[in-house]
């Protein structure tokens, strides 16, 4: 048995207090010598038996890896915080043109409210949270367009391919009937090399793609958020505002996913629940480069 296991069945909160009941018993029935011995038998036996139970081995798993996500987990603060210093004035301009179109929407229909001109505040907590949510996603986005269009520029594409034709030429000198063992060692050096100069034509090729992905993204969820923000205003029914938010919302699962898998360019962490107040509370102002 791995010894994680056994000792969290030993340090389980039930063991622990079934192991001290029976020991205060033991110590106290005039007969320790004896009971203690046996005690420590069938703890061995009963913490051997728990750990090596499947359930048990799944649920220590479980919460292993829940607090390894825990202690590595980035707080939205933390990401907000990074990705506002990190990009340059004029694409945080473009989130912050955003976030100001929704906050003066927002004050419209608040105005509509107080002068009686609307029925109810079409604004509510749930949606304020469901457009936090597109807007931190548009603010990711923003930052992985980034993040990829510096990865694409580091790239020299020329050189990957030139030295995959280089290891292909080399690799077909070596002659495939000659077995020594300098030959087989040559053959599967330069064929992991090759390998691996062709996973980087691939990566490189994913990543333009998805940088493409990215900006179309991009200018569809900015219409999305400006339409949704304008019908909070124009159609005083907050059923149907909170319904097209959540379409939305629903239509970015795939993007949320993509964005999770380009964390070799963004360094982000995951994308989850934790979304921060961005129409409500100002972002906070860091000095910018002007130049991308």
């Amino acid at each position: 048995m791995e010894p994680k296991y056994f000792k969290s069945a030993f340090l389980n909160h039930w063991n622990m207090l079934g192991l001290a009941g029976a020991a205060g018993f033991a110590v106290l029935s005039g007969f320790p010598e004896i009971a203690l011995p046996i005690l420590a038998a069938g703890e061995l036996l009963c913490v051997a038996l728990l750990g090596a139970h499947p359930k048990f081995r799944k649920f220590v798993d479980a919460q292993k890896a829940k607090e390894e996500r825990q202690a590595n987990r980035q707080t939205s603060a933390d990401v907000l915080q990074h990705i506002v210093k990190s990009l340059p004035a004029p694409i945080l301009a473009h989130f912050q043109k955003l976030q100001a179109r929704c906050r003066e929407l927002r004050q419209i229909a608040n105005e509509l409210k107080r002068s009686g001109d609307g029925a109810e505040f079409p604004l509510d907590n749930v949606q304020l949270e469901s457009l936090d949510k597109l807007l931190w996603i548009f603010l990711r986005l923003l930052y992985t367009e980034y993040s990829l269009a510096r990865f694409l520029e580091r790239a020299n594409v020329e050189q990957m391919r030139t030295d995959v034709k280089n290891v292909e030429a080399r690799l077909a000198q070596v002659d495939p009937k000659d077995q020594s063992v300098h030959a087989q060692k040559m053959r599967r050096t330069l064929e992991d090399h090759l390998q691996t100069g062709r996973d980087r034509l691939e990566n490189f090729a994913k990543a333009e793609a998805n940088h493409e992905l990215v900006q179309l993204e991009i200018d569809r969820l900015q219409t999305k958020i400006s339409t949704l923000a304008e019908l909070a205003v124009n159609r005083q029914e907050p059923d149907f505002i909170a319904s097209q938010v959540d379409q939305v919302a629903g239509t970015m699962l795939d993007m949320e996913k993509t964005m999770n898998d380009l964390q070799f360019a963004t360094g982000l962490a995951p994308l989850d629940e934790d979304v921060p107040d961005l129409i409500q509370a100002p972002v906070v102002q860091a000095k910018q480069r002007t130049t991308r």
